[in-house]
């Protein structure tokens, strides 16, 4: 065995983990599916509560392949996808660092979740021993188009944001 290997598993494990805990908070945690409904329909997503599950469905779901190394390339994809939709609703106003709500946390998850569906899942893996691996820029285009796609699909669905306030002008004296 190859420490790349070793490494890729790492990668996995830890992405993968970091997903399924995030899934099981928006399902179990704080607020549970009704906060976490709220605070979608607070980004301007529609059907909150629909939201709310099909986050926790591919956090968790995504983060379960991505550990055990099956479907790599689309469980990579779910979560690119997860962390386009948070990036761009959640996080580009806010600026870069994550100290200050920035989309710098989501960024490091959507690239490196590209990278091991670039580099592909290792020894250490389900699509390794049924030899079903799809690596290099084929799983990398697998990757980032389907999560560009279903990203795009989500916000042409459901994303209505508030109208900006109509601007009052200002009294004059």
């Amino acid at each position: 065995m190859h420490a790349s290997d070793t490494a890729l598993f790492l990668v996995r494990l830890v992405i993968g983990a970091t997903m399924i805990a995030h899934g099981y908070n928006h399902w179990r945690g704080g607020g549970r599916i009704d906060g976490t409904a709220r605070w979608f329909a607070g980004l301007g997503l529609r059907n909150g509560i629909l939201q709310a599950w099909l986050s926790v469905v591919t956090e968790i779901g995504a983060g379960a392949l991505l550990i055990v190394g099956l479907f790599t390339p689309l469980a990579c994809a779910a979560i690119i996808s997860v962390m386009l939709v948070a990036g761009l609703l959640a996080h580009r106003p806010n600026g870069f660092f994550v100290f200050k709500e920035g989309y710098e946390y989501v960024l490091v998850l959507a690239v490196t979740a590209l990278a091991t569906a670039m580099l592909g899942p290792g020894r250490l893996s389900l699509d390794h021993a049924t030899d079903i691996e799809v690596v290099g820029w084929a799983g990398g285009a697998i990757a980032a188009g389907v999560a560009v796609i279903a990203t795009a699909g989500l916000l042409a669905t459901f994303w209505r944001p508030a109208p900006a306030p109509a601007h009052q002008p200002e009294p004059t004296a």
